[in-house]
């Protein structure tokens, strides 16, 4: 776990549960960072080891330059990975033949593990055989489990021989609505090391993810920092591999107002990727802030983060605020989960 030589190692109760986490707050000149900026700095306490990431690499994103180019490399360790199975089956067959290869090597097979939260959505999948009858989804969806039963039935055994694996099935939803309705967390609440029965500490830090698809961006709209990477860097962070990055620049979009009555999201997020283009902000965070942003449902949010690849930037972020909070209940999360959203409030 981290070296904490910045001494930001606290705890908080929440609900009557103790739990830890790092406040970025007793680092000095982080109160004008931009909030995604925050949560890197979060991220680089938690996972300070001395030798990767570094006390100097905390420091320099502490004290960031918005006009400087980005020159110091950082390593970010995102808190989870989603997959779709285009790309996510080949990381479990990977992970399949490591332990394979234990096996052969005498070891014990059981403790290769991803190190990262990793979550596999089958999307795209179901083919429309049958239609005009009610029941033609049921039937498609057991047409397609037929066809690729082999395929089900390799990642059924994933989910139930690997810890920290989950597979969401066929015909539940595309990767990206599935990982903002039912997945991210937001603010993840996780034993760092649950394989070490002699932990008792369970840390509370912001949710990040990586994913393998380039819209992975729509989780910015959630206020979740995360962007999309090829199945190599994924099983890497899986893995518990961080992923080396230069202290980005941020691109603030500040947004007034609200949409009058003629005016779609769409024409909003149309807008949105055209400026953003025309200013150029390819390998940027793009982050928005500013009165117009209460006015925009997650839903808006999610679309508008979704579009990140088309005008070229890691990620297009908005902030955890009530309508964030009011999203998470409206999506059945619990209310334990919600209230330590509502709590955990260091890095804002």
């Amino acid at each position: 776990m981290s070296k904490n030589s910045l001494n930001a190692k606290q705890t908080i109760q929440i609900a009557g549960d103790s739990f830890t986490y790092f406040d970025i707050t007793k680092i000095p000149g982080v109160a004008d960072l931009p909030f995604s900026l925050k949560i890197l700095l979060e991220n680089l306490l938690r996972t300070e080891d001395g030798a990767n990431i570094t006390a100097a690499q905390i420091k320099a994103l502490a004290n960031w330059d918005p006009k400087a180019e980005p020159d110091t490399e950082i390593q970010f360790t995102p808190a989870r990975v989603i997959m779709q199975d285009f790309t996510g089956v080949p990381c479990i067959v990977d992970l399949a033949t490591m332990r394979e290869a234990i096996v052969e090597l005498g070891g014990d097979p059981a403790k290769v593990n991803p190190l990262a939260p990793a979550e596999l959505v089958i999307d795209h999948s179901v083919i429309a055989d049958l239609f005009g009858t009610q029941d033609a989804f049921e039937k498609n969806v057991d047409i397609e489990y037929q066809r690729n039963r082999e395929r089900y039935r390799f990642l059924r055994w994933g989910q139930t021989a690997f810890s920290e694996f989950k597979v969401v099935p066929p015909g539940t939803g595309i990767v990206h609505q599935v990982n903002i309705e039912y997945l991210a967390r937001v603010i993840m609440n996780r034993k760092v090391n649950p394989s070490n029965s002699n932990s008792s500490e369970t840390y509370l830090y912001p949710d990040t993810v990586v994913g393998t698809d380039s819209h992975t961006t729509m989780v910015n709209g959630l206020g979740v920092l995360g962007w999309g990477v090829g199945g190599i860097e994924a099983e890497a962070a899986l893995l518990g591999q961080p992923v080396s990055m230069l202290i980005p620049k941020v691109v603030g979009f500040k947004l007034n107002g609200k949409l009058n009555s003629t005016t779609t999201a769409t024409d909003l997020v149309l807008t949105i990727t055209q400026m953003l283009r025309k200013h150029g902000v390819v390998g940027k965070f793009v982050e928005f802030y500013g009165p117009g942003v209460t006015q925009l449902p997650v839903a808006n949010r999610a679309t508008i983060g979704n579009m990140s690849p088309e005008y070229g930037s890691t990620c297009a972020i908005f902030p955890i605020d009530e309508e964030t909070l009011r999203y998470l209940r409206f999506t059945g999360r619990n209310a334990k989960q919600v209230e330590i959203v509502v709590k955990y409030r260091d890095w804002e």
